[in-house]
C-alpha cells in the first residue's frame, strides 16, 4: 500500500469516527495528529469551531525535554501539557477523537497521559 492509499484510508476512518464524535461547550473534542517526527493535539469547540488549547512536540515549553526521547514518549510529554493547559481554562471533560489513527502507541500514550493530568474522557 503506497503513501497516498495510506492517507485516504485513514481520512475515510477519521470521518466515520467523527461522524460519532463531536465537541460542545460542556465537553469539548480532544483530536489528535501525528506526522512522522511530531504529535499535535488540540481541544476544540465544534459548536463554534474553536481551538481552546493545543500542544505539541514542536512547542517551546516542552521543546528542550523533547531531546534523546522516543516517540511514545514525547506522546506523553504532549498530553501532559495539553491536560494542564485545559484545566487551567476550567475544562475537566473532553471527548477523545483518535483521527483515524489505532488506539495504540503514540495516540494511546497521549490519552492516558492526559488522563493523568486530570481530563476526564
Amino acid at each position: 500500500m503506497d503513501k497516498d492509499k495510506k492517507r485516504i484510508a485513514r481520512y475515510g476512518r477519521h470521518a466515520r469516527v467523527r461522524e460519532k464524535v463531536s465537541g460542545t461547550d460542556s465537553r469539548p473534542r480532544m483530536c489528535v495528529f501525528r506526522s512522522l517526527q511530531h504529535i499535535y493535539a488540540q481541544i476544540i469547540d465544534d459548536s463554534q469551531g474553536h481551538t481552546l488549547a493545543s500542544a505539541s512536540t514542536i512547542d517551546p515549553e516542552i521543546k528542550g525535554d523533547m531531546n534523546g526521547k522516543k516517540k511514545v514518549a514525547q506522546a506523553e510529554l504532549v498530553g501532559m501539557l495539553l491536560a494542564k493547559r485545559a484545566m487551567g481554562m476550567g475544562i475537566k471533560q473532553v471527548v477523545f477523537d483518535r483521527g483515524g489513527y489505532k488506539y495504540h502507541g503514540r495516540a494511546k500514550m497521549l490519552a492516558e497521559a492526559a488522563r493523568k493530568g486530570g481530563l476526564k474522557f
